[in-house]
């Protein structure tokens, strides 16, 4: 399982929306300090989900047209199934954007965030329960239970401190790219492409041998 923003995908869904609202640089700066564990993750997300409001939703279409893949993230997506292995994406980020690219590669697992919409507009937010760190864990957990996996056998990759939760409770914990919080306590880390993943996971498994 793999997280999305600068992780399976090279930006920040929601700096890409804010692009589009006005207010990239104020959203960015928000974001830093999230993903470095300065600031709270849900009330971050509202912040800078409330800046987005009024955008109509065509800006989807123009965001999902501007995301950008990260190297080795569609191979490692078509390494994981020529092992017969489940991969999900979890994200703190829209699924208005990462469930159309998730279908794209044949990604049936998914949750993320979901943007309110009236008459529209986006609202400035969110509904339901936000994907935190706690709930990134959670779902790693539920999706270990349902394909029949050992949580010992699973695999968390991401980047920020959104992400240390999954890390810590994966089999095999992969900080990738990664900000120092999320280097400094995850047990693996990668800087080159996403699908170096599967080296990871061979050496992880070779060392319990």
């Amino acid at each position: 399982m793999t997280d999305v923003d600068s992780t399976f995908i090279l930006q920040e869904v929601v700096e890409l929306l804010a692009e589009h609202a006005g207010t990239r640089e104020q959203v960015a700066e928000v974001t830093e300090r999230a993903m470095r564990g300065e600031l709270d993750f849900a009330a971050s997300l509202r912040a800078r989900v409330a800046t987005l409001a009024g955008l109509p939703v065509s800006v989807f279409d123009a965001v999902r047209d501007a995301v950008v893949l990260t190297p080795g993230a569609a191979e490692l997506v078509a390494g994981c199934r020529d092992r017969g292995w489940a991969f999900g994406l979890v994200s703190g980020g829209f699924a208005e954007i990462v469930e159309p690219l998730a279908a794209s590669l044949g990604i049936t697992r998914v949750r993320a965030n979901r943007l309110e919409v009236a008459d529209g507009v986006l609202t400035g937010r969110t509904l339901g329960p936000v994907v935190d760190r706690t709930v990134k864990a959670t779902t790693l957990r539920a999706w270990a239970d349902a394909e029949g996996v050992r949580i010992e056998d699973t695999v968390a990759v991401g980047d920020g401190a959104n992400d240390l939760e999954m890390i810590a409770a994966a089999g095999v914990g992969i900080a990738f790219r990664a900000k120092p919080v999320v280097r400094a306590q995850a047990p693996w880390a990668l800087d080159g492409r996403l699908d170096e993943v599967l080296d990871v996971v061979e050496r992880a498994e070779a060392a319990r041998v």
